[in-house]
């Protein structure tokens, strides 16, 4: 029985385990990398896209201590910085782990000046670039339990029940010109995280002594990381078309960006940005 038991779990093991695979291209990244190029590329640079919520995971059974939603967003957020356009729209400046990009120039300068040639100065490095727009934002909201319910039916010991939960993840982004600290473009996004479960169970006598008891159940949660991954991705894209919108940046091709601006203000119900009301008031 014990080397049945070590069998059957081993067996499971190998039938569960899977090959490391490269993430899922959504449809907000397929989006993304699609928009053409723009008229001049952009320098960018985001030093941080924190978590905000101070949220935990929800549970209702104890206290749960893990956060509900990643607290790498900035690497997610760089990612998608650099998939617009597939690298067309932004020159992506590190600013994320600048102190570890200052320590490697000096000791690359302290290996220069040290074993320069004689006679001859130590090749001097190139200056970092500067960025002219820098994205701030955070994730700012996650609100658990937004919509629950479920259903189901027994009949004759056979039954059957289906259970399923909304949360909502909430994502901010806004462009600030480093010239002169304007905020150029503001958005927020949300992504709705699903979780459903499953669960059939059998319970009826075979025999006026035998009982026959049968459960089954299926859970699905939606990745929370790949949540916030389409938030973020959708802010990008919303950012740019909104600095489209208002003239800060535009396309190179001029019939592109009428169409995605045309079909960007549908999404939005046909509302113009704040920034061009203004405009056209004044």
């Amino acid at each position: 029985m014990c080397n049945l038991s070590i069998l059957a779990t081993s067996g499971c093991s190998r039938w569960i385990s899977e090959s490391p695979t490269l993430v899922t291209r959504t449809e907000s990244l397929e989006d993304l990398l699609k928009l053409p190029p723009p008229k001049a590329r952009l320098d960018a640079a985001v030093f941080r896209f924190l978590d905000q919520t101070g949220q935990h995971k929800p549970n209702d059974n104890f206290a749960e201590y893990s956060f509900a939603v990643t607290q790498g967003a900035t690497n997610l957020m760089i990612k998608a910085m650099h998939d617009a356009g597939s690298g067309s729209w932004f020159r992506v400046i590190e600013r994320a782990n600048i102190a570890d990009l200052l320590q490697e120039r000096q000791i690359i300068r302290a290996n220069r000046i040290e074993y320069a040639r004689p006679g001859s100065p130590p090749q001097v490095l190139a200056p970092l670039l500067n960025a002219g727009i820098i994205f701030q934002g955070a994730i700012v909201g996650y609100d658990s339990n937004t919509v629950t319910g479920g259903a189901g039916a027994n009949y004759l010991g056979i039954g059957a029940s289906v259970q399923y939960r909304k949360d909502t993840v909430t994502v901010a982004l806004r462009a600030v010109s480093t010239l002169t600290g304007e905020v150029l473009t503001a958005v927020e996004c949300s992504k709705t995280v699903f979780s459903t479960l499953l669960d059939a169970s059998i319970f009826k006598f075979v025999d006026f002594n035998k009982l026959l008891q049968v459960e089954l159940g299926f859970s699905t949660n939606e990745p929370v990381t790949l949540c916030v991954t389409q938030a973020i991705e959708l802010a990008v894209y919303a950012t740019i078309m909104e600095g489209a919108l208002k003239g800060y940046w535009g396309f190179e091709d001029a019939a592109a960006q009428a169409r995605l601006t045309e079909d960007y203000l549908k999404t939005r119900g046909g509302q113009l940005p704040y920034g061009v009301l203004r405009t056209a008031k004044s």
